[in-house]
């Protein structure tokens, strides 16, 4: 697999390569040079989600990994299944919530350590990553006492929900968590300062696990066919999925699964009050405001890393961005979705929220509409028990968690002082 550095396309690497550096020159994004166009497609369908994701990630990944040690690979990260909920006769709820961290984010976690476990060579390997809810939960239990890899996670301060920070904060051993007093932009830009640089990255063999990481972003295309998969075979021509959109790895998984062949007709970016793409999509200006906290906190991104990665496929595949749907709800627009959907029968949290009633609001006659539910909504339990007035029991995976102390370290803003954290551990 050959991959290509988005802002610097004359670096190229492979896919271990990609996957052991995490970033290119001057933080530029890798990005496969060749996305092959799949004509069994229906067969692919007809399989079980890990069968059918081996023979994807084969496809996209080349002859570089050896088959049996790919299938293994797919086989100990896919040990949970995705079900698609019928929410009523037009919409339909992916949900992405059943691995060990009742996220969307085990998936591509836990095929990225299975990954840099197969490519990794010798030497240490530092693992740094941002999070601004279930990336750090998802990384942090994908990659705990694998041996001679640390992990170090960026958070923000007091801006992730409690359930959240006991799942990731509590585990201790190779996994250290770091509370910085800003927002997730400002992580994500500690983050970025560390791969720049070059005398730190050598010194703890520096890796990233955020979705910047190309074996992450992979292993989410597979749940996309799964979805179309579990469809009616008279619902799979007029597809429409709303993706609740931070960062926008996800959607950009979804889009190279249609670039691969998945018939998708359409999708929707749907964000909340950190609406950088929606607006930038009606304007043509990107202006970026000030990250605000919202009730969807996974979101709360005002300068989403995957960016760059969806206009590359909609200009190499000759897509129109104005095709892209898009909208953004505040928090009382969430909650009356939340509410909205509770009526419908269905239990859901603030992100597959706006998800759906975007979706809602923007599906057409003849058009079958999936949502990705991101996150149990446990993870929100004080949220949506005081929206829905409900209580919600903790399922046992957040339960032990919870009753654990947290083993956070607190920090200010400062990548002088990050940097003398990272090579004093």
């Amino acid at each position: 697999m050959n991959l290509y550095n988005i802002k610097h396309p004359e670096e190229q690497v492979n896919f271990a390569q990609a996957v052991r550096q995490g970033l290119g020159k001057d933080q530029g994004l890798f990005f496969p040079e060749i996305i092959p166009t799949l004509t069994n497609i229906d067969e692919l369908l007809a399989l079980p989600l890990v069968e059918r994701s081996q023979k994807i990630l084969a496809a996209l990944i080349g002859e570089e990994i050896p088959t049996e040690t790919l299938n293994a690979m797919v086989k100990n990260a896919f040990t949970f299944p995705a079900p698609l909920a019928k929410v009523n006769d037009a919409i339909y709820a992916l949900e992405l919530f059943h691995g060990p961290t009742l996220a969307f984010k085990d998936f591509g976690g836990r095929f990225m350590a299975q990954a840099l476990a197969a490519v990794r060579g010798d030497g240490k390997i530092t693992i740094l990553t941002a999070t601004s809810g279930d990336t750090g939960a998802a990384v942090a239990h994908a990659f705990y006492g694998l041996e001679n890899i640390n992990v170090v996670i960026l958070y923000p301060k007091g801006k992730i929900s409690p359930l959240q920070e006991k799942l990731f904060c509590t585990l201790g051993g190779n996994i250290r968590t770091v509370a910085i007093e800003s927002d997730f932009d400002a992580c994500q830009a500690l983050v970025k300062q560390a791969f720049d640089d070059e005398e730190l990255r050598q010194a703890i063999g520096l890796n990233s696990a955020n979705s910047i990481n190309i074996s992450r972003l992979l292993a989410q295309v597979c749940y996309y066919f799964e979805a179309v998969a579990q469809l009616p075979k008279e619902k799979r021509e007029n597809v429409v999925v709303s993706v609740p959109s931070g960062n926008f790895g996800n959607l950009t998984a979804g889009l190279i699964a249609k670039t691969l062949g998945l018939p998708i007709k359409r999708f929707i970016a749907s964000t909340n009050a950190n609406d950088t793409v929606p607006r930038y999509l009606r304007s043509g200006q990107w202006e970026p405001n000030a990250t605000v906290a919202t009730l969807s906190n996974a979101m709360d991104v005002s300068r989403p890393n995957n960016w760059p990665r969806v206009e590359e496929l909609f200009k190499r595949n000759g897509w129109n961005l104005a095709d892209l749907g898009s909208d953004a709800l505040n928090d009382v627009e969430t909650e009356q979705a939340l509410k909205a959907q509770n009526d419908e029968g269905y239990l859901c949290e603030p992100h597959g929220a706006i998800a759906y009633q975007v979706l809602k609001d923007q599906l057409q006659a003849g058009e079958t509409g999936i949502f990705l539910c991101t996150a149990h909504p446990a993870k929100f339990k004080e949220s949506v028990e005081r929206i829905l007035d409900i209580e919600l029991p903790l399922p046992e995976a957040l339960d032990k968690h919870n009753k654990l102390p947290l083993l956070s370290d607190v920090m200010e803003n400062d990548f002088a002082k990050l940097r003398a954290y990272l090579l004093a551990k």
